[in-house]
């Protein structure tokens, strides 16, 4: 069995989850209070569409993370189902990465059709000159989704599904924060504050993937800039990874 197996079987659970659905209906939901609310906005309902709209995108992935991701290995692990896949000729690491991968896979479909439901609400409005920034807005926040999946992963292959939940709600949390961290650990005293900057340098450097000024303005996002989001997303990704197939080769499940 190949980690494309497991990633395969995970997307499909993923996909016909039906909280997966009840997602998509928040989303489309959200958009549409998006354009009630525009008359409210003085001028401003384009941007107010936009930022919403990729804010939403986060966030609502980021909920299909915490109550799916969170419980991608512990479910398994308390259900015993994973004795029968670690029985056949089945790394750790791979089921992990096929874990990660296939939830991942899900997170990029939710984010595609997402945004695209954002870009026909945007071409109604007379905003489609907005499209290319728009796509690179939603490449990055799926970029950022796929990098904390890879810590509910991590979390999910030590804990259990409320703790791996809460945990990766607190990384993701602070991983917005990573700027502030570091402003707040040069005023603190210098233990203190030496703390503060390894959390704040430990953490992912979410900020990277925020792109939603950016594409409510219109502006071409740089594609050196796309290039290293999506460098440094791979990087931290697999730093993740192999921090959990490290933990989870040395767990014993009798």
């Amino acid at each position: 069995m190949s980690a494309l197996l497991v990633a395969r079987n995970t997307y499909r659970e993923a996909i016909r989850d039906r909280m997966l659905a009840g997602v998509v209906g928040a989303g489309l939901v959200l958009l549409a209070l998006t354009q009630i609310a525009s008359p409210l906005a003085l001028g401003e309902g384009t941007r107010l569409t936009v930022d919403l709209g990729l804010s939403s995108l986060t966030w609502l992935g980021l909920l299909v993370v915490l109550l799916v991701g969170g419980g991608l290995v512990a479910k398994e692990i308390d259900r015993r189902t994973i004795y029968n896949l670690l029985s056949r000729p089945l790394a750790r690491r791979t089921y992990l990465i096929g874990k990660w991968a296939g939830l991942s896979a899900a997170l990029w479909v939710l984010c595609t059709g997402l945004g695209l439901a954002l870009a026909l609400v945007l071409w109604a409005r007379g905003g489609a000159g907005l499209g290319p920034a728009l796509a690179a807005a939603v490449i990055l926040a799926a970029l950022e989704l796929t990098v904390i999946t890879a810590v509910a992963v991590l979390f999910s292959a030590l804990s259990t599904p409320v703790l791996s939940a809460l945990y990766t709600l607190g990384v993701f949390v602070a991983g917005q924060w990573s700027y502030d961290l570091r402003a707040f650990a040069a005023k603190c005293p210098p233990a203190l504050g030496a703390v503060l900057e390894v959390a704040a340098n430990v953490v992912p450097n979410l900020p990277l993937f925020n792109a939603r000024t950016l594409a409510a303005e219109g502006g071409a996002f740089p594609a050196l800039q796309l290039a290293l989001a999506t460098a440094y997303a791979a990087l931290y990704t697999g730093c993740m990874l192999a921090l959990a197939a490290a933990a989870f080769e040395s767990r014993d499940f009798k």
